[in-house]
């Protein structure tokens, strides 16, 4: 197969497609690709026939009301809880590859009673690549502090987890992910319970992380404003209503399908 190389003065039509098609060969490879999941708890069907893409580079919001799967759906691309079907990452189990997922859990099922300082914490998003009963270094801890940094909670790097309000615990948690210099952010209903301050700052984040190239995977329930900061949706009440961008499934019909009724939402989120 012959390649061809353009020089920056060449300004040829061909030249933009050509990067069009590359660009969309690297996004098709590194996207995680859900397909035909279904998920059981005894004779309960959680999840029904799953299939979705989730995009490199964009910022995903994972929608449907209470009791739709939502949370199971990421615990299932995790390898959090049983499923049947595939997930798959670069051609592989996106399970077999959990060192490149940080992953950040609903504030609601961490012991925040536990004795550890904020530091701690963080320092524990360094722990996959410095190794088991191994001293940190010089490195990971300046990565560590810059994560607090970027998170703006430095100053509270020696005070415990449990002295915490809800929205600096959340940025705790949003910090260790940023240490783990992952490719694939998953996170459990971050809103809950954070104040208007740390929401902004999550954002920021977000957006600078899928800037980067990297996945960013979010459970939302919020049908209000926050809704107009993500770029796709997947749109699902224990099946896929619908998937893609934000304009495309934020309709009135998909709402009502998703939620079986009139839904009140942020008018400009599609």
């Amino acid at each position: 197969m012959q390649s061809v190389n353009f020089s920056p003065d060449d300004n040829s039509p061909n030249q933009e497609r050509v990067y069009d098609i590359q660009d969309a060969v690297t996004l098709h490879n590194r996207s995680i690709k859900v397909a035909h999941v279904g998920v059981s708890y005894r004779s309960l069907e959680a999840l029904v026939d799953i299939n979705c893409i989730v995009k490199p580079g964009r910022l995903t919001g994972i929608y449907g009301p209470n009791g739709a799967g939502k949370s199971t759906l990421m615990k299932a691309m995790l390898g959090l809880v049983e499923h049947s079907g595939t997930i798959s990452y670069q051609g592989k189990p996106l399970t077999e590859q959990l060192e490149k997922v940080a992953y950040v859990p609903q504030r609601s099922v961490i012991d925040w009673t536990y004795p550890a300082t904020v530091w701690d914490v963080v320092m524990m998003g360094r722990v996959k690549k410095t190794g088991w009963l191994r001293s940190f270094s010089g490195v990971s801890r300046q990565i560590a502090k810059s994560a607090l940094q970027r998170v703006g909670i430095l100053e509270y790097r020696d005070r415990a987890i449990g002295q915490l309000s809800g929205g600096q615990q959340q940025r705790v948690f949003l910090a260790r992910a940023l240490a783990q210099e992952a490719e694939i952010f998953c996170l459990d209903e971050p809103f809950v319970g954070i104040d208007q301050k740390t929401q902004t700052v999550l954002f920021e984040v977000f957006h600078e992380l899928a800037a980067a190239g990297k996945t960013v995977l979010v459970v939302n329930h919020d049908l209000g404003e926050t809704t107009t900061h993500f770029d796709d949706i997947i749109l699902l009440n224990r099946q896929i209503i619908a998937t893609g961008s934000r304009k495309q499934v934020m309709t009135e019909q998909n709402l009502y399908r998703a939620y079986g009724g009139k839904v009140m939402y942020f008018s400009d989120a599609a």
